[in-house]
């Protein structure tokens, strides 16, 4: 998931907009789904996180208690006994299960934040359209595939749409709520709603190929990765261009070093793949071959730049 920078977080559940949605669960137990899963359960909604791996929701169970704690911290900070409350009944609020189709039986959303791959997605969906109530909305939080794609192998295509998240979740203000060519007006005002009831500042995208952030964001790394590749400036030299000519709190390379090398080249090769003619999505030599040598960026020690291990 690419994200533009840290926006402060001012949490206030109370002051939220009410959703009807009350019982969510968050397929996927990684960064995106943790986080999802703690906003919906500190706004106060009842909330089943699943994963195949028992290991996985564990991790995540310890990550959201520790994030949980610093909401708290801050929130609370004159008040230590509310905040251990909050914290206690934000956590008592989620339970975690390894089989997606019993979680979805209670739903009222589905929230799928997965592995980014087509057949994998389809699998999940077929399986949850069979069990879910009649009313439950299905949702992914894909950045980079098409929802109507997505929702192609389920039966209620009018209660499925986008909600795209952005990393850290629990920080980011932003909500992308995608609507397909079959969402209808209910689906969409109840995914608004409930955008809305766990804090986020809700825009609307059509389905267009990266919504609103990452189809303005993904062709401006890259025309970065290609000024540096044809050697018309440092990747030093670009990124404070646009830190102090544009004012961007991060420049485009150390972006791309920080999201990960090969999520932009899968991002990038994707939309080639689908959109050939389009020459903003060509493949770059550059990009690929640093994937190639592991070269990702943060999280291998080197990108476009090098960074000291942790």
């Amino acid at each position: 998931m690419i994200q533009f920078g840290i926006i402060a977080r001012n949490f206030s559940s109370s002051s939220a907009v009410q959703s009807a949605i009350k019982n969510v669960t968050v397929i996927g137990g990684g960064l995106m789904g943790s986080g999802i899963a703690q906003v919906s359960a500190q706004a106060g909604q009842n909330v089943t996180l699943v994963d195949v791996s028992s290991d996985v929701l564990a991790k995540a169970q310890k990550s959201i208690g520790t994030n949980l704690g610093r909401v708290a911290k801050k929130v609370y900070k004159d008040n230590p006994a509310e905040g251990e409350k909050f914290v206690a009944e934000s956590l008592g609020r989620i339970k975690t299960l390894t089989d997606p189709a019993e979680a979805a039986k209670s739903a009222d959303l589905v929230v799928e934040a997965i592995v980014e791959n087509m057949e994998v997605k389809h699998k999940l969906f077929k399986q949850l359209d069979g069990v879910a109530p009649s009313h439950t909305i299905f949702a992914s939080n894909t950045s980079s595939l098409s929802i109507n794609e997505i929702a192609s192998v389920v039966n209620r295509k009018d209660k499925f749409g986008g909600l795209h998240f952005f990393n850290p979740v629990p920080v980011m203000k932003l909500l992308e709520v995608v609507r397909g060519a079959e969402t209808n007006d209910a689906t969409y005002q109840a995914m608004m709603s409930w955008g809305k009831s766990v804090g986020k500042t809700c825009i609307t995208c059509k389905d267009t190929p990266g919504f609103v952030v990452n189809r303005l964001l993904v062709p401006y790394i890259c025309e970065a990765i290609r000024l540096f590749e044809r050697g018309d400036a440092s990747a030093r030299d670009i990124d404070i261009a646009m830190k102090l000519g544009a004012g961007y709190p991060m420049g485009p390379l150390e972006l791309a070093d920080y999201v990960g090398l090969d999520t932009n080249k899968f991002i990038l090769d994707g939309w080639h793949k689908k959109y050939p003619d389009q020459p903003l999505f060509n493949p770059i030599p550059l990009l690929d071959k640093l994937v190639s040598e592991g070269k990702l960026g943060v999280k291998s020690g080197e990108g476009f730049y090098k960074y000291d291990k942790k």
